[in-house]
């Protein structure tokens, strides 16, 4: 009985503070703006997922609706505080019961959850996918589902949409779980324990790089959109939220949250990342002491510079191209001597090398671009060079868009193969697409990297 109090402790405190309500006729808790300004904390209701909130390497607190409650905490001028719960059943359980003032934990914007909920602007779309391992079953149709073992969160969005789906397929059966994530759920269907599960695109997307055997046969409905809920009733904090939201999409925050998230899950290709992930095991252990001290000494990630090296090579210290590039980090002739690299085919030295012109290429954009922009920026420069990125950044201004943001510039550099935009460049002609798909699998390879590292 002591336990229970001390765990009922926290919701009787915020349910006696001051400017507690209840909304009219739903009996749910809530706190107001005023009284979230002058407790200083704003309470929030999450997940522990990549496409949420989660610790990363330099163990502090990182995702994307972490980022953006941060974003909108600072606005407010208080303190995000999170409670982090199991699943989508107890955060709207927890929501209910006023245990905090919003839930951010991708959660898909249901008609049915407006009886008992409010909604912050639609942030982000998603499609309800299908999903099985490759060499189980791959069901096209809703009527093939029938007599699968298929098991989905209970009280998800996924849940309501099977749901519709029985209406006209009265034999499709499945199980609900209060249990398990819907991560979880993905890794048994990846360990065959399962046949199928239902999940959110962007939740997928991230998935099969760690699962490189999943596949999305059909898509259950059509997309639709993510937002914050809240207390049905508290006007004063869903006014505050749309306040911000309109600003802090306009500004291009919201564009540049999604970029660093999701702007390198575009193609997924099978056979590459299984691939990936066994030279992980095969091939990276020799290498890694040295990418981690080119990395410390050259102020990188040493996780991007791996990546990098993988890109570039596969971590093949003997790797040759035609075109006369060689060793780990594909060094020409030229940049080697610049570099101080006496023979490309040592890893040592390769790797060094590599780092330090990656250095380099960062040192030569202005202060302008800041935080993982000028990594991107230098990334794709030490692909395509610096001449050329010059020019991008140039069309980019001519375009009205941004030269000092890769969510910008990896739309620009394309352009740079067509004739009616690069025959006004100073330095011409360049095969722009390359650096956009170079970085967007650097991103992919140290993503992988580092969930396979933890």
């Amino acid at each position: 009985m002591y336990f229970r109090a001390i765990l009922l402790l926290p919701l009787v405190m915020l349910l006696m503070s001051p400017g507690c309500s209840r909304a009219p006729d739903f009996g749910i808790a809530y706190r107001d703006l005023a009284s979230i300004r002058e407790s200083g904390k704003l309470v929030v209701l999450t997940r522990n997922a990549p496409t949420t909130w989660y610790i990363g390497r330099d163990d502090a607190p990182t995702g994307p609706e972490h980022d953006m409650v941060e974003a909108f905490a600072a606005h407010l001028g208080v303190e995000a505080e999170y409670r982090v719960k199991a699943g989508v059943p107890e955060i709207l359980q927890a929501l209910e019961a006023g245990e905090g003032d919003l839930a951010a934990a991708g959660l898909t914007r249901l008609d049915s959850r407006r009886e008992q909920f409010a909604y912050g602007p639609a942030y982000q779309d998603v499609t309800q996918q299908v999903v099985c391992r490759r060499d189980n079953v791959q069901p096209e149709t809703v009527e093939e589902l029938v007599g699968l073992e298929l098991e989905v969160i209970a009280d998800s969005s996924y849940s309501r949409r099977l749901q519709q789906l029985r209406q006209d397929h009265p034999r499709l059966e499945w199980q609900e779980t209060a249990e398990r994530t819907t991560e979880e759920l993905l890794r048994a269907v990846w360990e065959r324990e399962l046949d199928c599960t239902v999940a959110d695109s962007t939740i997928v997307d991230i998935n099969r790089r760690y699962f490189p055997e999943l596949i999305t046969p059909m898509n259950l409905a059509r997309a639709q959109s993510l937002g914050w809920m809240l207390a049905r009733g508290n006007d004063s904090l869903q006014r505050a939220v749309h306040d911000w939201f309109e600003d802090f999409s306009a500004s291009g925050r919201l564009a540049s949250l999604q970029e660093r998230y999701y702007g390198f899950f575009e193609v997924f290709d099978y056979v590459d990342i299984r691939t990936y992930i066994r030279r992980i095991d095969a091939r990276f252990p020799e290498y890694r002491g040295l990418f981690r001290q080119a990395a410390e000494e050259y102020g990188l990630p040493y996780t991007v510079l791996a990546a990098q090296g993988y890109q570039e090579s596969h971590w093949n210290a003997r790797a040759r191209s035609p075109t006369g590039v060689r060793g780990i980090m594909m060094l020409t002739l030229s940049t080697a001597r610049a570099m101080g690299v006496e023979n490309r085919l040592d890893p040592e030295q390769s790797i060094f090398g590599g780092a330090r012109y990656l250095a380099r290429m960062m040192e030569r954009f202005s202060d302008e671009v800041t935080g993982e922009d000028r990594l991107w920026l230098a990334l794709a420069a030490y692909n395509l060079g610096r001449a050329h990125m010059h020019d991008a950044q140039v069309l980019a201004r001519r375009l009205d868009l941004s030269p000092h943001h890769w969510r910008d510039l990896k739309q620009v550099l394309p352009l740079l193969a067509k004739k009616e935009y690069y025959k006004d460049l100073k330095y011409g002609y360049a095969r722009g697409t390359e650096p956009v798909r170079y970085v967007q699998r650097i991103r992919e390879y140290r993503h992988v990297l580092e969930n396979h590292l933890e």
